[in-house]
């Protein structure tokens, strides 16, 4: 027996040249469809089987253009690459009304036109409307006394996919291209990953994203943002633990759970996003692939990877940093999205950020800097244990790669970058070098630790700073854009 399908009215599609209205026109939208469908479930789940089903579905913004549009050159997003019709579906514009304003302000500006704000095809899934009202969970399959499926829309993983960013995507069924880079339900799917693995809300995440491989470096983060927290002038204006703790005070207790979730994640936080978020990953390539899968649909301005490598060379020695310039991509799990033949390339704008605050940290410059610092190929790894293999294998690729540092994350995490069109970069300290004798041993960790950590990370923290006062569209390369790319960023 086919349920008849119960939704709400309909609203005839609204053409915009405003921005600020037309992201307050998507918020109505969402906000109708969420109390649709919480108020539906809630009567469900005391009522039982409703007798129909219930659907709602995701606002979405589009574009129409008759004409080539005629932009500054040095801008790689803002406009759509050929006449003709562009959409998305939208989820959360409270959470990315600034990008939104942002993103449709520059495509008003860049081609003349008014956006159309209306309804999209696509359902919301229950579980991603309840997502975010306190106190209401869907419940496993089987708690309710009727097939959850049967009655409400839920997530389909056969249309939550990256075909947009991989080059994949086809027009829509009435011939619409591609807007944004991600989905309304891709963008859900990876929002509800995000407070599971990092056990924090997207809403603290800042723009400027630090990952690293050891969980030394987050009582050093910690200490830096109650340094930050008692200086009125540094603009910084809290910070989040786990569990969502925030303090807004260099005193204060973090009261949280101490469960540690699989990504730890904190955020020292500035008006706009503007701040810096920390994730502890772990170790592994799966870890890095997973946290910046869906990170990367927070749109950050920028993320780098600050984290401890093998240093492969005699002349190295413990503490040395290495600035990434190239990857080599032994790390296998973006294989299938991202072949291997792809060349991840150096972001000018990034690299010269993290040098620059390595000599404002270190005190040295120019010649002087290389004493602590070599610039070089990276080699990402999935195996852990690499040194105990027969050394004809990955030590002649890794010395036919001229790589001068091992880890395995780094590929990784760039590579991502590269594929979301978020910019990237690397600068890696030297913790050990097993083809020299110099393994990572107890003792000698800990004093290395001691004195390494907390310089290290304010060397990120610094490049992250300048890359703050940096134009957007000078930090977005068209290193990261292929031929056909989404107006949005």
């Amino acid at each position: 027996m086919t349920l008849e399908v119960v939704t709400p009215d309909f609203p005839a599609p609204e053409m915009f040249d405003d921005a600020a209205s037309a992201v307050e026109r998507l918020c109505a939208l969402y906000e109708d469809a969420v109390a649709f469908l919480c108020g539906a479930f809630n009567t469900a789940m005391v009522d039982g089987h409703p007798g129909v089903r219930f659907r709602a579905f995701y606002p979405e913004v589009r574009i129409t253009t008759t004409t080539f549009a005629k932009v500054d050159s040095r801008l790689s997003f803002g406009h759509v690459s050929a006449p003709g019709t562009h959409a998305t579906s939208v989820t959360r514009p409270d959470l990315f009304s600034k990008y939104l304003r942002q993103q449709i302000g520059l495509l008003l500006a860049n081609h003349g036109v008014p956006v159309q704000v209306g309804l999209s095809t696509t359902p919301m899934p229950v579980h991603f409307a309840v997502a975010n009202r306190a106190g209401v969970t869907v419940p496993q399959e089987g708690a309710a006394d009727f097939t959850l499926r049967d009655v409400f829309d839920v997530p389909d993983l056969a249309t939550t996919n990256d075909d947009i960013v991989n080059g994949l995507a086809k027009p829509a069924a009435d011939g619409a291209e591609a807007l944004a880079p991600f989905t309304a339900q891709r963008v859900d799917y990876s929002l509800a990953r995000l407070a599971h693995y990092t056990a924090t809300d997207p809403e603290h995440f800042q723009n400027h994203v630090l990952f690293t491989n050891y969980q030394f470096y987050v009582s050093e983060f910690e200490a830096y943002a109650r340094t930050m927290l008692a200086d009125p002038d540094s603009g910084y204006t809290s910070f989040v633990s786990t569990d969502n703790a925030e303090i807004t005070g260099p005193d204060q207790d973090i009261l949280s759970s101490g469960k540690m979730p699989q990504m730890p994640t904190y955020h020292l936080k500035r008006p706009g996003g503007a701040g810096i978020t920390l994730v502890n990953i772990g170790v592994g390539p799966s870890n890095a692939k997973t946290a910046t899968d869906h990170i990367a649909v927070l749109r950050p301005h920028a993320w780098l990877m600050v984290g401890h490598c093998a240093g492969l060379r005699s002349s190295q020695s413990l503490g040395d940093f290495v600035l990434a310039h190239a990857y080599l991509r032994e790390d296998r799990v973006l294989d299938d999205d991202l072949p291997v033949w792809v060349p991840i390339p150096a972001l000018a704008e990034i690299q010269i950020a993290l040098q620059s605050a390595v000599a404002e940290v270190t005190q040295l410059e120019g010649y002087d800097l290389k004493r602590i610092m070599r610039t070089g190929t990276v080699a990402s790894v999935d195996n852990r244990n690499w040194e105990l293999r027969d050394k004809r294998g990955p030590v002649q690729r890794l010395s036919q790669s001229r790589a001068v540092a091992l880890d395995m994350e780094s590929a990784t995490i760039a590579a991502n970058g590269f594929r979301f069109r978020v910019p990237y970069g690397t600068l890696l300290c030297v913790s050990d070098k097993p083809l020299h004798g110099e393994l990572k041993l107890p003792g000698m960790a800990s004093d290395f630790y001691r004195t390494q950590v907390a310089r290290h990370l304010m060397i990120g923290i610094r490049a992250m700073e300048q890359l703050r006062d940096m134009p957007l569209e000078r930090i977005h390369s068209r290193k990261l854009r292929s031929f056909d790319e989404t107006a949005f960023l």
